[in-house]
């Protein structure tokens, strides 16, 4: 997942209401070439290291694009995701694990995206109530682990708190499992022996106030390598009571949905 999404809520920019955007849940099986290449582009402008063929191979598996459109119809931004379903320790588990999510800087501040990936969540765990939901991520820049604060109550890994061993369990089979050899599962990291895509250095700096705090020291502490494409495993339960008031109320009504 990449900073975009986390810019979008967490600096206070000046930009466009996202009442004026749209933002909507396409099957990766639906888009076709024009799309595909918007989203590149889109990509492209952000991260280093990306190819047309790198970004095809990652977006062919995924089951999901929100694609947030301008009101002319012109692409400002993009989340993939590919829902999860798997058994850890005899327990069945959902987990919806981000990929490439980008909004572009003029829309940073925009909440339409987010609401509209909240309320699929909502609409999963409605599906199957009983099984615990997941937001699985492998984040690429500080600003995308700040945004988990924001979101959620409880995420790991945290700088206040070691990390539940059930937690840390459900963590390492779905990284393992998504990653295999590239997991490093001591320091919590996917590292490819070539990077997948990172953010271009203009992006991927860290300003000094935002160094001073806590939450973006243990980022950067725990996933030094950031800037060459290393991404921290993160996890959070996707439930009502763990979630921080506006995104519960969000996810309350894919849950009704």
């Amino acid at each position: 997942m990449t900073a975009g999404l986390a810019n979008s809520t967490i600096r206070g920019e000046p930009v466009i209401h996202s009442r004026q955007l749209r933002a909507e849940l396409v099957p990766v099986t639906a888009l076709d070439d024009q799309i595909t290449g918007e989203m590149f582009d889109l990509y492209d402008a952000y991260y280093d290291a990306t190819s047309p063929v790198l970004f095809q191979s990652d977006l062919v598996d995924k089951d999901f694009v929100i694609a947030l459109r301008e009101p002319s119809g012109a692409l400002a931004g993009f989340s993939t995701l590919a829902v999860l379903d798997t058994e850890i320790d005899g327990e069945r588990v959902r987990a919806i694990y981000s990929g490439d999510t980008i909004i572009d800087q003029s829309h940073w501040g925009t909440q339409a995206l987010a609401f509209t990936w909240i309320r699929f969540a909502g609409s999963l765990k409605a599906q199957a109530p009983e099984r615990p939901l997941y937001w699985f991520l492998i984040v690429k820049g500080h600003r995308t682990y700040r945004y988990l604060s924001a979101f959620s109550i409880d995420f790991y890994p945290h700088w206040r708190i070691a990390t539940p061993a059930r937690m840390q369990t459900i963590m390492d089979r779905l990284a393992r499992n998504r990653f295999d050899c590239a997991y490093d599962a001591k320091r919590g990291v996917v590292s490819f022996p070539r990077s997948h895509g990172h953010l271009k250095p203009q992006w991927a700096a860290v300003r000094q106030d935002e160094a001073l705090r806590s939450d973006v020291g243990f980022f950067l502490g725990r996933n030094p390598g950031y800037t060459h494409g290393d991404e921290l495993v993160c996890l959070t339960e996707l439930s009502s009571g763990n979630l921080r008031p506006l995104a519960r109320r969000v996810f309350e009504q894919g849950l009704r949905s």
